[in-house]
């Protein structure tokens, strides 16, 4: 079965994003196995993730590894349970999805795909942001978010550790060059989720190398907010590693 790392955002948990995801109501009847992981503290919050310039404490004097964290829960979970590798997949809200933006950088040799909400590719990664291999991405943003702002900047939320995002549209073109699209993107169309009785703003990226594809939707009255997990999940499923 497909296996789902789901990631919490800044200040949450592993049992608090298993209860609010909106991935969980549309992989669990399909069997998708997922793993809930917990961050570790960051200086001001109770747990974060390791993006980089941000935002998780030193442990015991040494630096947190998030990517190597992750790269070890695939494995560990593949020694429980029976999972297709070519059918790993990345989502997060918030500071997960920030997880999910830098696993896409560093660890598309595991991960087929990546779906994060509300949070973008910083300006501190993007010039280290080097796939093994296009990755295909979709995010979902709300237009009116002022915690990873919208239209991109300066934020200062981690004491001592501060970042800029790239804003949603700067990300969306950001990947789009990553993964060597070509051409324009789709014209937007609005999606709904009926599970979630939400109306999404999506466009896609469909000419990108590897067949890959970089997606963005938007929910123009939304603010810092899961994305959706009707939209995500049947972007993400339609993806499996070369």
């Amino acid at each position: 079965m497909p296996l789902v790392v789901d990631f919490h955002p800044i200040g949450g948990s592993d049992t608090a994003e298993e209860s609010g995801s909106p991935f969980k109501a549309q992989t669990d009847p399909e069997g998708v196995i997922t793993a809930y992981p917990q961050g570790e503290p960051a200086p001001n919050f109770s747990a974060a993730w390791d993006v980089g310039p941000c935002c998780t404490s030193q442990i015991n004097g040494m630096a947190v590894d998030d990517v190597a964290f992750a790269r070890a829960i695939v494995a560990d979970v593949e020694t429980k349970a029976c999972i297709d590798t070519t059918r790993v997949y990345a989502v997060g809200f918030s500071m997960g999805g920030g997880m999910s933006h830098y696993l896409a950088c560093h660890a598309a040799d595991i991960f087929a795909a990546v779906s994060p909400a509300s949070f973008d590719l910083l300006k501190e990664n993007e010039d280290g942001c080097t796939p093994a291999r296009p990755i295909p991405l979709l995010s979902f943003r709300g237009e009116q978010d002022t915690l990873a702002i919208y239209a991109g900047g300066y934020s200062s939320v981690v004491t001592g550790m501060p970042i800029t995002f790239l804003g949603a549209q700067g990300c969306f073109q950001k990947w789009a060059s990553i993964d060597g699209c070509t051409g324009s993107p789709s014209a937007a169309q609005s999606v709904t989720d009926s599970a979630a009785n939400k109306t999404w703003s999506c466009q896609y990226y469909t000419q990108c190398s590897g067949g890959v594809q970089v997606g963005l939707c938007v929910d123009p009255n939304g603010g810092h907010e899961y994305g959706s997990g009707t939209i995500g999940w049947a972007f993400l499923k339609q993806f499996t590693m070369p």
